[in-house]
């Protein structure tokens, strides 16, 4: 198993956002996370990370047959974890080569991959500083990839991001999680990105709770339908039967 989350509970400002939350991703696989806004989706890929102000009260985080949760950032990043914003940070004064430079010492595939992801011009510009939401999405996932993070964390990286460059991204990203024993899990609220992922696995988060687990798509195309309430119907179903 690469990733095992074991009943955490999750405090942010002194408040319980998460509660008693289990989950495994194993190597090679691609989870898929759905939820309503406030639900608590970006607090759990925030506490995985280990981000200031996100604490685990209780229950342990399990990667790479290692518990994690007292953990540095730094430490993660250097075991495997990598993390794509939902909102990424405007840096004035740092180019997105020297970044790339910092991360990966191979110029040949930072070339490569900036090419693939319409990033050449952008290479000698501040990070982020001026840059379209599709662009700023694009140097996001830019930067994760050269990391070769073993267990991607991406928090809706369609958001914001119109169609051509969700197309751009999928494909960019797919190819990624074709290597061996990479995975990932993603937050989605339109699901444009299981158009171009191969995700086996799927859950609902509401009420910093999990809900449902089944086929992602399967799970999506009832939220289109009937929203995320019906889910929440259906738990309350099993739970009495």
């Amino acid at each position: 198993m690469l990733l095992e989350v074991k009943n955490i509970s999750v405090n942010v400002a002194g408040k319980a956002i998460l509660k008693d939350i289990s989950l495994q991703i194993k190597k090679a696989e691609i989870a898929v996370l759905f939820g309503p806004n406030g639900s608590g989706k970006t607090t759990l890929i925030k506490a995985l990370m280990g981000f200031s102000g996100y604490s685990i009260s209780s229950g342990s985080v399990i990667f790479k047959d290692k518990e994690i949760s007292g953990l540095s950032i730094e430490e993660r990043v250097k075991m495997g974890l990598g993390i794509m914003y939902q909102h990424p940070a405007k840096i004035r004064g740092v180019k997105l080569y020297q970044i790339a430079q910092f991360l990966c010492r191979d110029k040949k595939k930072i070339e490569e991959l900036s090419e693939r992801l319409s990033l050449r011009e952008h290479l000698h510009r501040d990070i982020n500083l001026d840059f379209s939401g599709g662009e700023m999405k694009r140097a996001e996932l830019f930067q994760i990839l050269l990391q070769e993070p073993d267990l991607l964390l991406l928090d809706e990286p369609e958001s914001g991001v119109d169609l051509e460059n969700i197309s751009v991204m999928g494909k960019v990203l797919n190819e990624y999680l074709q290597k061996p024993g990479k995975s990932a899990l993603i937050i989605t609220h339109t699901g444009y990105i299981l158009d171009y992922i191969h995700a086996k696995n799927g859950c609902v988060m509401m009420d910093g709770k999990l809900w449902c687990v089944g086929k992602p798509k399967e799970i999506f195309e009832s939220i289109r339908k009937e929203g995320y309430e019906k889910c929440r119907e259906c738990h309350d179903k099993q739970r009495i039967e």
